[in-house]
């Protein structure tokens, strides 16, 4: 039993073909179910036109399934987007008759030198993914081994009868039904009255799990895109970061200060300004530190990934690994 959520750069004629269509913004979910094994793809519906909704839908994934119709600039950026949130698995299928020695010197030296070509064969493929999700583990951890959990929202609203209920994905730990959540970055509460993974009823949600929450004690006006509920005391909450960041090969010259970057990490996309650069040997390799518009909340560890929207046909910088906040802060 267990949930693949997957970034799914594809059209979405096909994507109806393979999973059924759901809740739908800037990104749309289609789901796979056999049995108690789900599926999650993750289209981004506003790209290329809106750089987020890519990020948004390799946010949350565990793999990628990337069909290739003809190679052009928004491929190179869908390429970049996926290394720089290293996402090591994956599904690439050609066509238009394009073979795999047009594409390679394309993935050379990123993740998806390591993806698995595919025939355009939705059967085997809907296999060969629910058969990868059948191996995500996604059992109740035992009482006290796993305290506590993570989850982040990408939408909300209220419903009738119910209250206020949020969708997204739990990313760290296990959250469990009747848990006090707090939520960040606001600072607010919430009660998990109840959680439904792919319509059916559970009293727990692990790592991987796409989840549907119904919550108390806060409207789902109070709640936002990006917003993270949790039982962890580890989860940072921070208007700054400091860190060295590794930029893509393409990167054209050195960052500088006063740069405005944007910031993805999970559900958050967040702009900020570049305050400090510090260049060695390799400009590539910057020591950064970013001044942040609204707080960013993550857990340290974690790889954030840094975007320049006004880079024409290059917007994607690179990325950086986010640390604990120092106490003298």
């Amino acid at each position: 039993m267990g949930n693949l959520t997957v970034a799914a750069i594809a059209p979405p004629d096909i994507l109806r073909e393979i999973g059924k269509p759901g809740t739908s913004s800037d990104i749309t979910f289609y789901n796979l179910k056999r049995g108690s094994d789900t599926v999650t793809f993750i289209e981004p519906t506003r790209y290329p036109e809106r750089l987020a909704s890519l990020y948004f839908s390799v946010s949350m994934a565990g793999a990628a399934l990337v069909v290739i119709d003809e190679i052009t600039p928004a491929l190179g950026e869908c390429i970049l987007m996926l290394d720089s949130a290293g996402i090591r698995d994956g599904y690439i299928i050609l066509r238009n008759y394009l073979g795999q020695d047009q594409v390679m010197p394309l993935l050379k030296g990123t993740v998806l030198e390591n993806y698995r070509f595919m025939e355009e064969n939705w059967i085997d493929l809907k296999e060969a993914l629910l058969e990868q999700a059948a191996r995500v583990v996604s059992e109740e951890p035992p009482a006290g081994s796993m305290p506590y959990g993570t989850m982040t929202i990408d939408h909300h609203f209220n419903v009738k009868g119910i209250g206020t209920v949020v969708l997204g994905a739990v990313v760290e730990g296990c959250i469990r039904k009747h848990d006090q959540l707090k939520v960040l970055p606001e600072e607010k509460t919430a009660l998990l009255r109840s959680i439904q993974k792919h319509d059916d009823d559970y009293t727990y949600a692990v790592r991987g799990d796409r989840v549907g929450l119904a919550l108390k004690n806060i409207d789902s006006d109070d709640l936002d895109r990006g917003f993270v509920l949790t039982t962890d005391p580890g989860i940072q909450v921070t208007d700054e970061i400091e860190s060295d960041a590794e930029l893509v090969k393409y990167w054209p010259s050195a960052l500088r200060e006063g740069m405005v970057v944007y910031s993805g990490h999970w559900m958050q996309f967040v702009s900020g300004k570049v305050t400090s650069v510090i260049n060695g040997d390799d400009f590539r390799r910057p020591h950064l530190r970013i001044s942040l518009d609204k707080q960013l909340v993550y857990l340290p560890g974690d790889r954030l990934v840094l975007h320049y929207l006004e880079g024409g046909k290059l917007r994607i910088i690179g990325s950086l690994i986010l640390h604990q906040i120092s106490k003298e802060r």
